[in-house]
């Protein structure tokens, strides 16, 4: 089993790299995904999430705001690190504990953990190898205004409240570059695989 991190900058095109190793048969982890089914309604992560925030960031259906709850955080690195230290530990017990059960079932898969701030964590070290989806800034930030709607201001926030892009790729086994074309980005990324599954063979 090959344990592989992709991770790159907010909007730097992660989830279409993940999309192609999955249909390539890798098993894709999102970590984003394991946050959702934390901080669903009367989970004990999502309790302590309203206890820390209060209640004006739920929903009428007792969700919560994921963009409300973005906008205290990404401008308040005091707020962002205690929700950080609230869900990190707890997706990375998720992950693990799917890693052992594919372990037991699939043995020879590769197994990818997409997470954003795989580095920041330094979770990175727990991979086998690391992937690094690259963007430039500027195109972080017409990606993010465009897809989520945000001000100028708030995609500048959020960009600033991650390792910068330049700086991960120095931790990467593979960088993916997506600052061109779509079906560019994929060719790259049906390459990175087959180096992927040539690393695996060795182990």
């Amino acid at each position: 089993m090959l344990l592989v991190g992709l991770t790159g900058g907010i909007a730097s095109g992660k989830s279409l790299v993940a999309r192609v190793f999955k249909d390539q048969g890798a098993h894709v982890i999102d970590a984003d995904r394991i946050v959702h089914e934390l901080l669903e309604p009367e989970q004990q992560a999502w309790k302590e999430v309203i206890g820390y925030f209060g209640r004006d960031i739920l929903l009428q259906d007792e969700k919560i705001d994921r963009r409300k709850l973005g906008e205290i955080v990404f401008t308040d690195a005091e707020k962002r690190s205690w929700l950080n230290n609230c869900l990190h530990p707890r997706v990375f017990l998720a992950y693990t504990t799917q890693v052992k059960h594919l372990r037991e079932r699939s043995p020879e898969t590769i197994v990818v953990l997409d997470a954003a701030l795989l580095i920041e964590t330094g979770y990175d070290r727990n991979m086998d190898k690391t992937v690094v989806v690259y963007a430039e800034r500027a195109q972080q930030i017409e990606r993010l205004i465009a897809r989520d709607k945000l001000s100028r201001e708030q995609a500048l926030a959020r960009i600033a409240s991650q390792m910068p892009l330049s700086e991960k790729r120095s931790h990467a086994s593979y960088v993916i570059d997506n600052t061109g074309a779509r079906e560019a980005t994929k060719q790259q990324a049906l390459d990175v695989f087959l180096k992927l599954k040539q690393d695996a063979e060795r182990i």
